[in-house]
């Protein structure tokens, strides 16, 4: 005989909701977003036995109704390993009463169902016996004949060879527990203090599109076809339209050497993530602070050196511009002339940025030094002045604020 969890009755309402009360309120412990009306519609998804009696089905479920979000996965992940721990305590025994198993469970036994459980001494003596094991037993069993486990002979668990029990727990994945699921925390690349990888650049990056449609008419307009087509009768009349690709036009400036060489890594993999983005994009480079030039090339040759007067010239004001560098310098090489530490700049840094901002005013500064630090900097704060409080830091978060605010028109 196999008496499966999920022939069981479903519990009482109010139960159910008590727990998926103190659920949410740990979902919120950490910081999630979920609402009430989410929360009902993961009760009414129960009380519909969309799932039943499986901790990976309720961590899926759970997850769809609550998470809208992909950077909350991981705070959610934590979120559901701390609540089932604590769940993992729970009396079973207590918390079964018999009115639930026995009336269901008979409807399904048949006549040699019924014959073997009369060799146990009936239905309600063996469902005594498992609730009894169950108050006894403080460990986890595999083998043997008496105490509720695995690859045993006892009238209760899993993967056993009696012929007459109570199977617990065993589904056909045996060796998979749903906890490896959120303790993995695939997610936790996606959370939105994390730092970035490339797909996650990538993602937030795409927030900036704007598509438009221009150049030479070489790719099938199906409803202008479709339409021509019933204008002519049902006589066949292709219909081309230019290629729609994305019409943002991006100028990016990175800061490198020095203090810049702990963040190569996340600098490369937006570097990267920035090419596959944006038709229209352009890259220099600086160190520290933008002076009177900038370059094409990271090795800075005087080849490559591209004057802000000329960058000015060439470059449309629709540009938007992107500044990425730890801002972490003296704050004469920002304020003062004659500040760099490379060379003799006539002017100061702070003249030259302010140049670069009048022409392009849709600007951000990408910060990929922790920003707990930025308070010990007095370099940071004269940036951030300079930038109108635009500067983010290089998480998601900071990342997807800094895409927003270059999205809005100015």
């Amino acid at each position: 005989m196999s008496l499966c969890w999920k022939n069981w009755p479903l519990w009482p309402v109010a139960l159910a909701v008590d727990m998926l009360i103190s659920f949410f309120l740990t979902l919120r412990k950490y910081g999630l977003k979920s609402s009430i009306t989410e929360l009902l519609d993961l009760l009414k998804a129960l009380q519909q036995q969309l799932i039943f009696a499986s901790t990976d089905d309720f961590y899926l479920l759970a997850r769809l109704c609550l998470i809208k979000d992909e950077s909350q996965y991981d705070k959610f992940d934590r979120a559901f390993a701390e609540y089932f721990e604590g769940v993992e305590s729970l009396d079973l025994a207590s918390l079964i009463p018999d009115h639930w198993l026995l009336p269901g469970l008979i409807r399904q036994l048949s006549d040699e169902d019924k014959a073997k459980l009369a060799s146990l001494g009936g239905l309600e003596q063996l469902l005594e016996q498992f609730k009894q094991r169950l108050k006894e037993q403080q460990e986890k069993h595999a083998g043997g004949n008496k105490w509720i486990g695995t690859g045993g002979s006892s009238p209760f668990g899993a993967y056993g060879f009696h012929p007459e029990g109570i199977r617990v727990g065993q589904q056909g994945s045996g060796q998979r527990r749903a906890v490896k699921v959120w303790d993995k925390r695939d997610f936790k690349d996606f959370d939105q203090n994390a730092e970035l990888n490339h797909r996650a650049m990538q993602l937030a990056l795409r927030q900036l599109r704007r598509f438009a449609r221009t150049g030479q008419a070489t790719e099938l307009d199906l409803n202008g076809t479709i339409k021509a087509t019933a204008q002519q009768a049902g006589w066949l009349d292709l219909k081309f339209q230019a290629e729609r690709h994305n019409a943002v036009k991006v100028l990016m400036f990175f800061d490198i050497g020095g203090s810049m060489d702990d963040y190569i890594h996340e600098c490369e993999q937006l570097f990267a993530a920035a090419r596959t983005e944006f038709k229209h994009l352009e890259f220099f480079y600086f160190h520290n602070c933008p002076y009177e030039q900038v370059w094409r090339t990271h090795q800075r040759r005087s080849a490559d050196a591209v004057s802000i007067t000329q960058l000015l010239q060439t470059y449309h004001s629709d540009y938007k511009v992107i500044f990425v560098g730890d801002a972490t310098m003296g704050p004469y090489e920002i304020t003062y002339p004659g500040g760099s530490v490379e060379h003799f700049n006539p002017e100061s840094g702070e003249v030259w940025l302010k140049r670069l901002l009048a022409h392009f005013p849709n600007a951000v500064w990408l910060n990929p030094q922790p920003q707990a630090w930025w308070s010990h900097y007095h370099s940071i704060e004269i940036l951030q002045k300079l930038m109108q409080n635009q500067m983010y830091a290089m998480t998601l978060d900071g990342l997807s604020g800094a895409i927003r605010h270059l999205s809005k028109r100015h």
